[in-house]
């Protein structure tokens, strides 16, 4: 009987030796051949992971290294591919001496024709901003899903309501025929969180969309479908935090992987910190290395190990999804190094990638600081193409809303835009009335349909890549309210039962259904007229409330007058004959409206937009 224990026991502990091995994640799952970096590192996650060394055999990739951290349960395994590697299956075999204890196949795929030149975005386009959740509500099956805790609740400002992947493939239509050219959304990658996971920003899996979106496959069919109507895709990335239900908190792949050592301690937000010459070392790092909230550990990208994780993660996602772009989440707030690293990266595989970075800043010098050209007070090195232009922004509502004296009103908008001399490309910068994060553009302006439409035309016109928020056309507001809930309220017409219906119209009010028609002429008009794609901007100083710029290159003249008197205006034109020469007749280009640019009369309380001749 003894023995017959001993042999039992043996045989337990042996199983349980060979159990203890197995691959909880690899990643990146697969990757490309003929990519322009030859390095790929994998991410091995499992039990005891560290004993075993892998091996490999195929044509065209060298094993260049292993390395371990202090966590038993990871391997990173570097890769070199040579230029000429062919596609195709392989084993990767993790031994223990002469044994191999486990073997994943792994596989290089071939990259479609043309991937590496892939058209980013600029001027041509137009942005439109959707928050997945709330747009519209495809396929109800996936409201619920098993694992996932937070269920739909639309009766929660701040819970899922629903929206998803399919709801937005299935108004493609309307979007192309809004004169959209690129959609940006708010992330979609799995969110598993126990609440308030819609917004997307509290990533718990990088390579995986949430299932109450839909999957992999879908995002990439929405890719696909946005591209046969002339549309791009745009990823919105987190590179700064993660959400504390991502898998790494149950087993960190290294001490160092999260910011103050693990622990939450608030950033101070204080941007300025990275710039200031009588700045402290503590300022600094309390602003990159301090954590949103406590649902968001803060990233530490200094380590080698997670900073090429990231670095991979998003060239996946270009590569997978066929994507036109990249959104990048709260940008100055990770380490600068890796940023610079980051973006050279990628504009190594992408050079006419679409990327833009997010710096909530309303001093120019801070936000032109990361773009690349622009002439530093250091010798910082950045390949970013793009920013959001946030102070153009509330130079825009502040110049509308506010009096016309001798600081405010209309002349906010003209002291911004003469700021650009401080950034490397100004063209490139998005523009945008508001975002996902702040007060509906027609909130802001007082719920006032001129205001609306001065500041639309603006934004369509002025230099730089449009971006406009999902609701925008019709009017969406949020009154009386900051929450970013309902910020975010759903589109009209994207459930059934919707007594509103945006997509088809039905029951829009008079104000909804006009601005609609009013944004469909604008962003149609805008598509094809190159003069604002690549013409330069030239502007005078407001006068007597009005604002005049133009669009020009060596063969079209476009003339933006805002009048924000209560009064239509004879505009003078003589002092704009260094852009307008000989040219004398001005025509409406949303209306057709033809008159002699001598005698130029701007309604009241008016943008208008006049093709010169």
């Amino acid at each position: 009987m003894n023995n017959l224990l001993r042999f039992i026991g043996l045989c337990l502990v042996s199983g349980s030796v060979l159990a203890q091995y197995q691959v909880q994640h690899l990643e990146p799952a697969f990757w490309w051949a003929g990519m322009q970096h030859p390095h790929l590192q994998l991410m091995v996650h499992g039990p005891n992971i560290s004993q075993l060394q892998p091996a490999l055999d195929h044509p065209g990739v060298v094993l260049a290294g292993v390395q371990r951290t202090d966590n038993p349960n990871y391997l990173f395994v570097d890769l070199t591919l040579a230029p000429d590697v062919r596609p195709g299956q392989f084993d990767i075999r993790f031994m223990q001496g002469d044994k191999v204890q486990l073997s994943y196949p792994y596989e290089l795929r071939a990259r479609l024709p043309g991937s590496a030149s892939r058209a980013g975005f600029d001027q041509s386009d137009v942005i439109y901003l959707i928050t997945p959740d709330r747009f519209a509500n495809g396929d109800p099956a996936n409201d619920e899903v098993d694992g996932m805790v937070e269920g739909g609740n639309r009766n929660l400002a701040g819970g899922r309501h629903g929206g998803d992947i399919q709801g937005i493939i299935q108004h493609l239509d309307y979007l192309q025929d809004l004169g959209i050219t690129q959609l940006w959304l708010n992330p979609v990658l799995e969110n598993a969180m126990d609440s308030y996971s819609y917004h997307g920003y509290s990533t718990t899996d990088y390579y995986q969309v949430d299932p109450r979106y839909g999957s992999n496959h879908l995002y990439r069919e929405l890719a696909q479908q946005a591209g046969e109507r002339e549309m791009g895709l745009i990823k919105d990335i987190i590179l700064n935090h993660i959400g504390s239900g991502h898998w790494w908190m149950q087993d960190m792949p290294a001490s160092d992987w999260i910011n103050f050592d693990g622990q939450f301690v608030e950033t101070t937000h204080r941007r300025e910190a990275l710039h200031d010459p009588h700045g402290t070392q503590w300022d600094r790092r309390h602003f990159t290395d301090g954590w949103f909230v406590r649902s968001m550990p803060d990233l530490n990208q200094r380590n080698p190990f997670l900073a090429n994780y990231l670095i991979q993660n998003s060239i996946w996602w270009v590569e997978y999804a066929g994507l036109s772009g990249l959104r990048l989440d709260t940008y100055s707030y990770p380490d600068k190094d890796f940023l610079s690293q980051y973006t050279q990266r990628l504009m190594q595989e992408y050079p006419n990638l679409g990327m833009v970075g997010e710096e909530w800043s309303l001093n120019p010098a801070i936000v032109a600081y990361w773009q690349r050209d622009t002439k530093r007070h250091d010798d910082y090195q950045s390949a970013l193409p793009s920013l959001f232009d946030f102070p153009l922004q509330a130079a825009v509502v502040n110049g509308l809303n506010n009096a016309e004296t001798w600081g405010t009103g209309l002349r906010e908008i003209y002291q911004a835009l003469a700021n650009d001399f401080l950034y490397g490309h100004p063209y490139e910068l998005v523009v945008m009335p508001d975002n996902h994060d702040m007060s509906r553009i027609y909130t802001q302006l007082g719920h006032d349909p001129a205001l609306f439409r001065m500041a639309m035309v603006l934004f369509a016109t002025t230099r730089g890549i449009p971006q406009f928020f999902y609701g925008f056309e019709v009017l969406m507001a949020n009154p009386g309210s900051e929450d970013h809930g309902v910020i975010r309220s759903d589109f009209p017409g994207g459930w059934p039962g919707d007594p509103l219906n945006a997509f088809s119209g039905e029951n829009l009010s008079d104000e909804q259904a006009e601005a609609q028609a009013f944004v469909r002429r604008l962003l149609n008009w805008r598509k094809g007229a190159e003069v604002v794609h690549k013409g330069k901007l030239t502007h005078y100083a407001p006068i007597d409330g009005t604002y005049v710029y133009f669009r020009h290159d060596v063969k079209r003249v476009v003339m933006v007058v805002l009048n924000k008197n209560d009064q239509s205006i004879t505009l003078p034109t003589e002092r704009f004959k260094d852009v307008t020469a000989t040219l004398s007749q001005a025509v409406d280009v949303l209306t057709g409206e033809r008159q002699r640019l001598a005698e130029l009369t701007v309604p009241a309380r008016s943008a208008r937009i006049y093709a010169l001749h």
